[in-house]
Formats: C-alpha cells, structure tokens, sequence
C-alpha cells in the first residue's frame, strides 16, 4: 500500500537513489554531478523552511517525491513557485506522480501560492502529458539553454493558476503555520486516490 507524507532527513538516501540515475544518464535534470545523502538532506530541510516537499512511501521504500522551490528570489515572484516531481524507474505509470502532485498543489493552495510553474527537457512526452494532464499550459521555451549529454537541449516552460490571480494576494502561509492549519492532513491525502494499491 502506497501513502504520502511530508519528507523526513532519513528520506534523503532513498530521494538521491531515485534521483542519481537521472542526473547520471539523463538531460532530464541538467545537473551533472549527483548528489549524495547527505546533500539532499540539506536539500529537503532548505525546501521545508519554504513550502511542502513530499514523498510518497511504499511500505518503508520512497518510489517517488514531488518538492516547490521559489520561483525567483525578487520578491514580486513570491506568491509564484517552481515545482518538481520524480518517480522510481521501476513505479512510474501507476499514478505516483499524479499522486504526489494533486497533494502538492492543494497544499499550495492552501498556503496562498497562486502559480507553480515547472521546467521540462524536452523532449519528453511523458512529462509533458502528466503536466498538461493536471491542467498546467505552455507558456515557451528557452531554445538550446544546456549542454548535456552529448549535445544542446530545448527546456519548455509549464504554468499552473493555482488561484484566480485578481486584486491583491495576501501574504502566503511560512510553513509552520501551513502545518498547523485547518486542512492540511487532507490537503496531504487529496492525491491517495490515484495510487494503484
């Protein structure tokens, strides 16, 4: 039985697992050096002191995660988000991303964030079906932005309206209070109903 909660440090080992291949054989990720246990420990608490990060557990195994970053650091972004999932090699296609994102977003929507936004290499149809699936729209492309593997690659842009984006936003929820707020054991749950048991 698969279930998602908030990330833990003791996660990071089995996050960098999932995510080491895609940096090591992939322009997926455009990092090249993949990062250890203990880096994404660091990772995962950098993250938490801003907005969710979540992995979806099977038994004691995390087979995927889904985590917000700022969108941009000038703070007219600050009510925008970037957003990102991964799923374990051998669990995609049973729902785990979809999972994973349908907790995240209704948790950011709940914590006040109005947009989340995610980058794709492309090309990569399967992430660009989940995304659009879940209602995010093109909104361009950084034409050969990196080099890796070999040779340049397109990254398309995706955007979310999480909220109507009319008037003037209030201050989005620090974490903490996120955590205590009504809805949030919900708002965790919301994506269960897609994983395959």
């Amino acid at each position: 039985m698969k279930t998602i909660r908030i990330a833990e440090p003791a996660d990071a080992r089995e996050v960098a697992d999932i995510y080491g291949p895609i940096v090591a054989g992939s322009a997926i990720s455009f990092e090249t050096e993949v990062p250890t246990g203990p880096e994404m420990e660091g990772r995962i608490a950098a993250a938490l002191s801003f907005a969710p990060w979540l992995v979806c557990i099977e038994g004691e195994r995390v087979v995927g995660y889904a985590y917000t970053s700022r969108h941009r650091e000038r703070a007219a972004y600050r009510w925008c988000v970037d957003v990102s999932v991964y799923v374990r090699d051998t669990c995609r296609r049973a729902g785990v991303g979809r999972a994973l994102y349908t907790s995240l977003f209704t948790l950011l929507r709940l914590q006040g964030f109005y947009a989340a936004h995610a980058g794709i290499t492309l090309p990569n149809e399967a992430s660009v079906g989940l995304h659009e699936s879940l209602g995010f729209r093109p909104v361009g492309v950084y034409s050969r932005v990196g080099f890796k593997c070999g040779r340049w690659h397109d990254v398309g842009r995706w955007q979310l309206e999480l909220r109507d984006r009319s008037g003037e936003p209030r201050p989005t929820l620090p974490m903490e209070a996120l955590r205590r707020s009504t809805g949030w054991d919900e708002a965790i749950a919301a994506g269960l109903t897609f994983l395959s048991p």
